[in-house]
């Protein structure tokens, strides 16, 4: 019978599609269980995973069998793509799946920074009254917001800040300048220089790749307009940590809000720890209650479809 293994966390009723035609062995748990994912994929048609387990190396070379990897998500920089092109190994991402739910959270975090007035519940409870110190925040409506990549997501997010009243400018060099999204989207295609400069709201939405690795090091960050505030809910190495705190103790950026880091999960103790008006969430701007319902069901379905053929 054809086998699937899943080594990470999937949607309840996707599982249960899969378990109707094949044999799916389901542990969440063999991602941080090395030999007992190794046992696993010896005999193994497909493989599904998420963004922890690393599709490479040994690993994948244990999975002799292996026809299919399904992403349950988007990115790919833990998939040896390359490795698995040679083998005629099938790769499907959920694209698309989760754009909603990055897109929210986008809006939702420069909304929080730019306003920085949701930090006092302790000190209101506390009976003390930070009013005046708390008024100085400032409206979305207006301002501008730069979208460094532009393709699904970026593309939501755009929708969801022209509705805000924002401006939205995008840099992608992988969408020409006569495709039909950026009119569509009311979006303006500038430089990557240009959009710091102009950004108030700079949002990252590109893959990690050697392009990209540190694109956002202390020169650009520097670039960036003073006060303005920094979201990535794309890959952490896309970012100088080290110098985005240093923006921040500086004064140069006012706020940042970091979903995904170089190292995962965060090493404590590290550069970030001190800085202030930082917002850090453990990776799960596109995980949502929702957005892990369609993830789950588009994966399954490609990956049957693919190991019907």
């Amino acid at each position: 019978m054809i086998r699937i293994v899943i080594s990470e966390s999937m949607d309840a009723p996707a599982v249960a599609l899969l378990a109707r035609e094949f044999d799916v062995d389901y542990r969440p748990a063999l991602v941080d269980d090395p030999a007992a994912l190794g046992k696993a994929l010896a005999t193994a048609d497909a493989w599904i995973v998420r963004n922890r387990t690393q599709v490479r190396g040994e690993t994948l070379a244990a999975a002799a069998r292996l026809r299919v990897v399904g992403r349950l998500g988007v990115g790919l920089d833990n998939i040896d793509l390359e490795a698995c092109q040679a083998r005629n190994i099938r790769v499907f991402p959920a694209v698309g799946a989760n754009a909603q739910s990055v897109a929210e959270y986008v809006v939702a975090v420069a909304m929080v920074l730019l306003r920085g007035a949701y930090y006092s519940t302790a000190a209101v409870a506390a009976g003390r009254w930070p009013r005046a110190m708390l008024s100085q925040g400032h409206e979305i409506a207006g301002k501008t917001l730069g979208l460094v990549g532009f393709g699904s997501i970026g593309q939501v997010t755009a929708v969801k800040a022209k509705a805000l009243g924002l401006r939205v400018v995008a840099f992608d060099p992988g969408v020409p300048p006569d495709d039909p999204a950026w009119s569509r989207q009311g979006v303006e295609r500038v430089d990557l220089d240009a959009l710091l400069a102009a950004s108030d709201v700079v949002s990252l939405h590109v893959p990690l790749v050697a392009a990209t690795r540190g694109l956002l090091d202390a020169g650009r960050l520097a670039r960036m307009k003073k006060g303005a505030v920094l979201v990535n809910t794309a890959r952490g190495g896309i970012v100088d940590e080290a110098a985005l705190a240093k923006a921040l103790q500086e004064g140069h950026l006012g706020g940042a809000a970091l979903d995904v880091f170089d190292n995962e999960p965060l090493v404590a103790g590290g550069p970030l720890g001190d800085a202030p008006n930082l917002i850090l969430t453990p990776h799960i701007a596109g995980v949502t209650t929702e957005s892990n319902e369609r993830v789950s069901g588009i994966v399954a379905r490609l990956v049957a479809e693919a190991l019907r053929q």
